[in-house]
């Protein structure tokens, strides 16, 4: 794991729209298309804000999908795919080619086949939660064995918490990942990530990606 704390959050954000900007555009020199895969949540929408006005991406070559998803109306308050609709699939990225994850008729299984067809992800940014989930992989929760071994790209999940029931990449998908970061704010959830490096991935599914990810910090 790579740790980069930043000054301020203000430049976390800048710097690692940079930094995700720069990753999409090596690939794209090899190859015809990329995906990016993205969480959701209140957390990186101001760096999306930057990173969505990157004009030296074709972003018309680059597929864009979420980590997970709540299973609500896609204009709920709650929907991941609302808040990419309107602060990363807008201004030069509204070029990219969204990819969905939430099953509609065809099922889970096929679309997690659809899915697949845009693996693996060339970049992924991840989120992580005090509780150190990421994704949807929640600690302990009755789905998160299956979420952790299956080969399927997708897996269903019902947190704990009794909240809505969601889709989530597996952690073959994310492990999968050429490049990998986790971007997170404030003194609880750094003491969460220094907790999870110590763990288990049913105590802390965070610790499926770690190893190989480079983590973004700063203060709140």
């Amino acid at each position: 794991m790579d740790f980069i704390e930043y000054p301020d959050v203000e430049m976390l954000m800048i710097n690692l729209a940079n930094k995700l900007a720069g990753e999409i555009r090596t690939g794209l020199l090899s190859h015809e298309r990329v995906t990016f895969a993205v969480p959701g949540g209140s957390t990186p929408g101001p760096m999306f804000d930057v990173l969505c006005g990157a004009r030296q991406l074709d972003w018309s070559r680059v597929d864009v999908m979420l980590t997970d998803e709540r299973l609500v109306p896609e204009d709920h308050e709650r929907s991941n795919t609302r808040l990419l609709r309107e602060r990363l699939l807008v201004d030069a990225a509204a070029e990219a080619r969204y990819v969905p994850i939430v099953p509609q008729d065809e099922g889970l299984e096929a679309r997690a086949a659809q899915v697949a067809e845009h693996l693996p992800i060339t970049v992924l940014l991840l989120g992580m939660g005090a509780d150190m989930h990421t994704a949807s992989l929640f600690p302990n929760s009755a789905d998160l064995d299956h979420a952790l071994n299956t080969d399927a790209a997708l897996a269903h999940v019902q947190p704990r918490d009794g909240l809505e029931p969601r889709v989530t990449l597996s952690a073959k998908a994310l492990q999968g990942a050429v490049s990998q970061h986790i971007l997170i704010t404030g003194a609880e959830k750094r003491d969460a990530l220094e907790r999870a490096q110590h763990l288990k991935p049913h105590e802390a599914p965070v610790a499926t990606v770690l190893s190989e990810a480079t983590v973004h910090w700063a203060d709140t």
